[in-house]
């Protein structure tokens, strides 16, 4: 009789196996990760464990001469963004993001714009090639040098791509790809390593630039094991409600470039097109101020960004609910007892709502003095002054801190016309802004009371 395969059990954050179900991974630690598959055999996998780079003989790091990365830009310039410029020669990129978001949209404008200096390839594993035509007709691409190929079996797309020999290659999407050499399902952990390695090698190599589509989980992080991440040279992750037509690309990882950069689109008949004034989606328009209503000036990797923050304060039971959309939530309590122990303000019986206009998340600090001046707005029902910002990290003992490139973030204010900013003492220009009246502060009491002089 036929032996039954012998099953393992995988965990999917760090890949490691246990030979039975447990609720905690022994290997990372994290709860109900563990998942059923079948255990590969122990020969034929030694190809697994080679090097993902050539190998090089061992020099002195002064002696190694380092200069710019050559990029090849994309044709979108929020994509470039991100990036850092444009695609590098056997850079893989791994982009993410709910269902439905746009990833596919974006990756296919960028191939047909990249087919016109460059030869390209475009693996689906998701669509057939019919629904992509489709989907290319429909955004009026021409798609006249964009090669197709509707494949998941990974030997199949390592031949296709030694014989058409791309720069530029995308795969839709690395869960749905599967190797002959392993006997687990498809979007198993062992496959998505197997063939995310497999791929990166390849792509190391020859040079080609290589984007893998991923999914995410119910929580938003990448699926698959958590190596993935590590593999890649770029981590790109798709934010945004799928309601709205506007859409977030941001940088986790970036070896080539700046993390934590970001590129907004919004979702037209036409596919993705990138926005040129984004702080005109997170700014809401009122015909007269409105009380609980602050404008904060954030950072987004070398963006500054005008984001309103507003703020709804009400009357509440015995236990006065507290609740933040796009900023955390502990930082909010805390920010409540720095506001009453240092400022005389209390909300200790009323129910606080705080939220960040067009779906933006912000996890800055230096969101922490507008979000308390728009507290006091809406517990005053005192509207701030027209044209009125405000920036600055807020600690405990009541101080305002600075928040880095204070410069900056006043001047693009000041463009877009703000002529009022309480903003913290270290961040005061040196020289007045034209427009523009600055009122430095050092604690939050000073703050309070310079607003009070506005009203």
């Amino acid at each position: 009789m036929a032996r039954e395969p012998k099953t393992v059990y995988t965990c999917t954050d760090c890949g490691g196996a246990s030979p039975k179900w447990l609720g905690k991974c022994p290997h990372c630690g994290a709860w109900n990760t563990l998942q059923e598959g079948v255990a590969e055999p122990t020969g034929g996998v030694r190809h697994r464990f080679q090097s993902l780079a050539r190998s090089q003989p061992v020099s002195t790091l002064g002696d190694i001469t380092a200069g710019d990365v050559a990029r090849t830009p994309t044709g979108l310039e929020e994509l470039d963004r991100v990036l850092g410029g444009g695609i590098v020669a056997g850079g893989v990129v791994l982009i993410g993001g709910d269902p439905g978001i746009g990833k596919s949209t974006l990756l296919l404008q960028a191939v047909d714009a990249l087919s016109n200096v460059m030869p390209v390839l475009y693996v689906t594993g998701e669509e057939s090639a019919a629904q992509v035509a489709m989907r290319a007709q429909r955004m009026g691409l021409a798609g006249a040098k964009v090669r197709l190929l509707a494949e998941i079996q990974l030997e199949t797309i390592l031949a296709t791509l030694e014989a058409e020999r791309p720069a530029f290659c995308v795969i839709d999407s690395i869960q749905t790809l599967y190797s002959d050499q392993l006997t687990s399902a498809p979007g198993s952990v062992a496959q998505v390593r197997e063939c995310a390695a497999q791929l990166t090698r390849t792509a190391k190599a020859t040079g080609c630039a290589l984007v893998l589509v991923g999914h995410v989980t119910k929580e938003g992080a990448l699926a698959g094991p958590r190596v993935l991440e590590h593999i890649v040279d770029t981590v790109l992750y798709f934010e945004g409600d799928t309601h709205s037509s506007h859409r977030l690309v941001r940088a986790i990882k970036n070896r080539f470039g700046a993390v934590n950069e970001i590129g907004v689109f919004a979702m037209t008949e036409r596919g993705l097109r990138g926005v040129s004034n984004p702080s005109a989606i997170f700014l809401s328009t009122h015909s007269e101020p409105v009380p609980g209503a602050c404008v904060l000036v954030t950072l987004e990797g070398t963006r500054p960004l005008l984001v309103e923050v507003q703020a709804l304060v009400d009357a509440g039971g015995p236990s006065p609910r507290r609740l933040s959309v796009g900023l955390e939530r502990d930082r909010l309590a805390m920010l409540l007892a720095v506001l009453h122990r240092h400022a005389g303000v209390s909300c200790m019986d009323q129910d606080v709502f705080v939220n960040a206009v067009g779906g933006v998340r912000i996890s800055e600090p230096a969101a922490d003095l507008a979000v308390l001046l728009a507290i006091r707005s809406s517990l005053s029902s005192r509207p701030l002054p027209r044209g009125f910002i405000a920036f600055g990290e807020v600690g405990l003992a009541g101080e305002v801190r600075p928040a880095p490139r204070g410069q900056e973030r006043l001047k693009e204010a000041a463009k877009l016309g703000f002529s009022v900013a309480v903003v913290p003492k270290a961040n005061a220009p040196k020289r007045p802004i034209e427009g523009m009246t600055i009122h430095a502060v050092e604690r939050i009491e000073q703050a309070i009371e310079a607003v009070r002089g506005l009203d």
